[in-house]
């Protein structure tokens, strides 16, 4: 008989210089840390393998929301997060022993390779799915995607992205166009992306002050954001995944798996940019391809 894992949910406490609030970053391990496997620590996504560690980064969900910093490009930087994750580890005890695994998707991919590439203590393997190597890279990447839709689409959406005008039928129903195709190709969307996508709605401080109105412009606190000069630092053996159709394209996983020195790069055809919770196989897929890379040499 099947027994459900063991679950343990809890907030770390992390205490950032600039805020007189006391904050804190929830998160949920599902497994046994005790077991001697190593865990996995999620930046972003989904999966159901041994050992995994979720967080809710600052700002979201479930951990401490900040919203009077909504706007403060200074506040919302790369190291910000990387004090967070620095500070769960530890918080949990992951630096010694067995280590740990490191998954990051999307954005989640960007902190972890650019955490990596300090070599920090504890880390055995990094996965990279729907990364980005720097926001010029992504938004050449998207700007392609672009030159691939319907004309009468791409000259709207173009010219509402010239403008700026974000609330017009130009940019909804080009973006709209970009998400079915580019972002998530199951219909009708998981339940799990829904809610995500409800958490950024209630609450985009995050998303709005480091990525600006909208991924298809450079904007926000990662405009200029780069890790290319830092990728031939990692050592941990690396697994880059992204899908066909994705968001994150090809150009942009280009760097990864030309200068990280142990790496490997898989595209999940078919897939857009959450192949990871995609039907037709690719959850599937994804799921295999990570717990193989994670067992290898084990």
């Amino acid at each position: 008989m099947a027994t459900n894992p063991v679950c343990e949910e809890g907030k770390a406490p992390f205490e950032i210089p600039s805020i007189d609030e006391s904050c804190f970053t929830y998160y949920k391990i599902v497994g046994d840390l005790s077991s001697g496997t190593t865990p996995l620590l999620v930046l972003h996504g989904d999966l159901a393998l041994a050992t995994i560690i979720f967080y809710d980064q600052i700002g979201c969900a479930s951990s401490t929301h900040l919203r009077q910093k909504a706007g403060d490009e200074t506040f919302w930087q790369e190291q910000l997060f990387q004090d967070e994750l620095d500070n769960l580890i530890d918080h949990i005890g992951l630096r010694s022993g067995p280590g740990f695994h490191l998954l990051g998707q999307s954005w989640g991919g960007m902190l972890g390779s650019a955490f990596a590439s300090r070599r920090p203590p504890g880390l055995r393997k990094l996965i990279l799915a729907g990364a980005l190597a720097s926001t010029e890279l992504a938004v050449r990447g998207t700007d392609l995607l672009r030159d691939q839709m319907p004309p009468l689409l791409s000259q709207a959406l173009g010219s509402a992205l010239q403008t700026r005008d974000l609330d017009g039928v130009g940019f909804k129903v080009g973006n709209e166009y970009l998400q079915k195709t580019h972002v998530c190709r199951t219909k009708p969307l998981p339940d799990d992306l829904l809610q995500a996508f409800q958490n950024i709605k209630d609450d985009n401080t995050v998303y709005s002050s480091m990525m600006g109105p909208t991924y298809l412009l450079r904007g926000g606190s990662l405009k200029d954001w780069t890790v290319v000069p830092r990728l031939s630092n990692i050592t941990a053996p690396t697994l880059v995944i992204n899908g066909e159709y994705d968001t994150s394209h090809d150009i942009a996983q280009a760097p990864f798996f030309n200068i990280i020195p142990r790496v490997r790069w898989v595209q999940i055809a078919g897939g857009g940019h959450m192949c990871h919770v995609e039907g037709e196989g690719r959850r599937d897929k994804v799921l295999k391809l990570v717990g193989d890379f994670l067992t290898e040499g084990s």
